[in-house]
């Protein structure tokens, strides 16, 4: 076959081809048990972000000024961009934090070289700011966020989870399928060394919400000795980058650094 008839529809290069099949596989794996996970309904509620935009314009959200202004680092979740974190950067920044952006784009997931990309923005911003970083995660990014700090403890100031799948069971969500699919890799074997249940050596605070229907409030609460504290939210799982009460969770938790 000519290199022309290979680029034609229907005749992929057989590589591509293969690495289809692999992934699809992989979306298609068997468990022996599925694990606990938020129900059809729950799911259905994450449509919510539909209504967003028409109701943030008469949304007056009070901001006081933090008493202990921080530099934050925003980490996205899975499949989703930093722009999808700007309005909770906005009310941050309202209130005299600075945030700042993880520099990677679209989050698809854990590559092999995704820490050492993470651990070089973390520690230009510990260097230009001057003091330890407040990682703040949404979902996989959260996940990233406590493993960033079990490797440069000094350089972070805390750890805020938003509804990161961090505990228990790495299926106990509605997304697993598409994850293995799109980042080409199981969620029990990511390329990289992690232990995701262990907490990291810095106070670590995980926000989650009963009304997640991407993944299981149990997993994002975690047990004791996983996070120094849960707190809970009346959220969607899309919602803890939007929603006053997830907001406002955050900019408490700021000033307590």
């Amino acid at each position: 076959m000519t290199v022309q008839a290979q680029l034609q529809p229907g005749n992929a290069p057989f590589g591509v081809r293969a690495e289809l099949a692999r992934r699809f596989a992989l979306a298609r794996e068997a468990v022996e048990t599925e694990a606990p996970r938020p129900s059809v309904r729950r799911m259905l509620g994450e449509f919510d972000v539909i209504a967003e935009p028409m109701r943030r314009p008469f949304r007056r959200l009070e901001i006081v000024e933090a008493a202990n202004k921080q530099t934050v680092m925003l980490l996205p979740g899975f499949a989703t961009h930093p722009v999808r974190m700007r309005y909770l950067a906005r009310q941050l920044e309202t209130a005299g934090h600075t945030a700042k952006r993880w520099g990677m784009g679209f989050n698809l997931g854990v590559r092999p070289d995704t820490m050492d990309r993470l651990e070089r923005r973390l520690l230009d911003l510990r260097r230009r700011s001057g003091r330890p970083v407040v990682l703040l995660g949404w979902s996989l990014g959260g996940i990233f966020a406590r493993e960033l700090a079990k490797r440069h403890p000094a350089a972070v100031g805390k750890v805020i989870t938003m509804g990161s799948p961090f505990s228990g069971d790495p299926r106990a969500n509605n997304v697993w399928r598409i994850y293995q699919f799109i980042a080409g890799h199981s969620v029990d074997a990511p390329p990289i060394e992690a232990e995701l249940s262990l907490k990291p050596p810095v106070e670590t605070v995980a926000l989650w919400s009963p009304r997640d229907g991407v993944v299981s409030p149990r997993s994002a609460c975690g047990q004791a000795h996983e996070r120094d504290r849960a707190i809970a939210l009346r959220c969607t799982h899309i919602g803890f980058s939007y929603s006053p009460e997830a907001v406002h969770a955050v900019l408490r938790e700021l000033d307590r650094s």
